[in-house]
């Protein structure tokens, strides 16, 4: 029993070692979107809010489609660590950094297009129109740098250490805030001072990051012929297809619940953007343990540890468990509170009322999902989460369309709270594959 439970105490304290610096990294990032939803909040219209909420689906749109660049990196980079295969470790980071620069000058070239389309896709129209494209227009430079950031940080994380990431996220969040309160009240430049603010951070912490990756690991270079080798990018490639349509369906939900809310008019998108950050910061403190279970899954699977890979999925279930309760208890009593906080506006403030049980649910229905995503990303068995996502779209489409005429802006909650369920339903089932070695 005593060796039962130092196994257990062992493998919880790897989780916390990797886990804790990883909130505190991600914990920056729904501040700052809460910081920014706060600023154009108390600006006099929501016409503002709506502007951010539409600026920031496009560059969900952009940038998710790209978040395999850390996914890929972590899983494989934490495997060839397992494994302890230096030449892999290095291989991983370099064939993501290249990509990662193609990528965000490709980005950069056909951002205004991809935004026009995406904003008349959503029936964006008027003041929140102009204030969205402004915001891309300026924001969309930082692109090579925020991907050059995915592969960093999935690569530290994939080398069991995500206090560097952690340390390069807080520079780059609080280097933001910083920026945009001082450019939209210290200089008036509105939503531009949030969009340059972004972008000024964003450059600042992939330069750091570079330096911590030399300065801490210098990693050899291995050539562009090895680079380039189709065997080895076959598996690089597979992998990152699988992530990438994961990440592809991802975003058409966040897209369409975008569009949705505005379809409804200014006032509904306005509150379902304030509410939609109660699911993110609910969901990037969950992001923690899921790269924690990145981490430990691929360095488990690269050692071939299947023991050790089952004790940390029943960890990593049990933490994810008694986050979600914390966090639906501290909804339910203390939402009408955030909802004040975030915006000045008692119109918004007291239609988001109506819909506030959804975001206490939230939390209760997409522990699981974030749980297992981190242990399929970690294992590199991306093709089975790629199956549990497409399946729960489906069931996010089906409720949405046969409940929205009647239940209205109700339905399209219901329909994400759904899907979210669905997607760690599905991967319980899955998952027995692959703990089950």
């Amino acid at each position: 029993m005593t060796v039962g439970l130092r196994f257990i105490n062992d493998m919880n304290r790897k989780i916390l070692s990797l886990a804790i610096p990883s909130i505190i990294a991600n914990i920056t990032t729904p501040l700052l979107g809460l910081v920014d939803t706060a600023i154009v909040g108390h600006m006099g219209s929501e016409v503002f809010i709506a502007a951010i909420a539409v600026g920031g689906s496009v560059f969900n749109l952009l940038y998710w489609c790209f978040a395999f660049l850390r996914m890929g990196s972590s899983g494989m980079t934490a495997q060839a660590y397992g494994a302890n295969d230096a030449v892999g470790q290095g291989l991983v980071v370099y064939r993501s950094l290249l990509l990662a620069s193609g990528a965000g000058v490709v980005m950069i070239v056909l951002s205004r297009p991809i935004a026009l389309a995406v904003l008349r896709f959503m029936e964006v129209e008027g003041p929140t129109f102009d204030l969205a494209l402004t915001y891309i227009s300026i924001a969309v430079w930082g692109a090579p740098a925020v991907l050059g950031l995915y592969s960093l940080s999935g690569w530290f994380l994939g080398m069991q250490n995500s206090r560097l990431p952690m340390w390069v996220s807080i520079i780059v969040n609080v280097t933001n805030i910083g920026v945009s309160l001082l450019l939209v009240y210290g200089l008036g430049w509105g939503i531009a001072g949030v969009a340059s603010g972004t972008m000024a951070a964003q450059w600042c912490g992939f330069l750091i990051g570079c330096l911590l990756l030399r300065h801490h690991y210098r990693p050899s270079f291995p050539g562009w012929s090895e680079i380039a080798r189709w065997s080895g990018l076959r598996r690089f490639f597979s992998i990152n297809m699988d992530i990438f349509l994961r990440t592809f369906c991802l975003v058409a939900v966040t897209l369409w619940f975008t569009r949705a809310g505005a379809s409804q008019g200014e006032m509904v998108l306005a509150v379902n953007a304030l509410l939609m950050q109660f699911f993110m910061l609910f969901s990037y403190m969950m992001d923690g343990f899921a790269f924690a279970g990145e981490a430990l899954a691929g360095r488990f699977t690269g050692a071939s540890d299947w023991g050790s890979l089952k004790r940390c999925v029943k960890s990593l279930m049990l933490w994810g468990a008694v986050l979600a309760a914390l966090f639906s208890t501290f909804y339910f009593i203390g939402g009408e509170w955030v909802l004040g906080i975030l915006s000045s506006q008692r119109d918004v403030v007291s239609a988001s009322d109506e819909y506030l049980p959804w975001a206490v649910t939230v939390p209760l229905a997409g522990f699981a999902a974030f749980t297992w995503d981190g242990v399929f990303i970690g294992a590199t068995r991306t093709r089975e989460m790629l199956l549990s996502m497409i399946v729960a779209v489906a069931a996010f489409f089906a409720v949405y369309f046969t409940l929205f005429t009647r239940w209205g802006n109700h339905a399209l909650w219901l329909a994400f709270v759904v899907y979210l369920f669905s997607r760690g339903a599905l991967q319980t089932f899955f998952a027995r594959r692959i703990i089950n070695e």
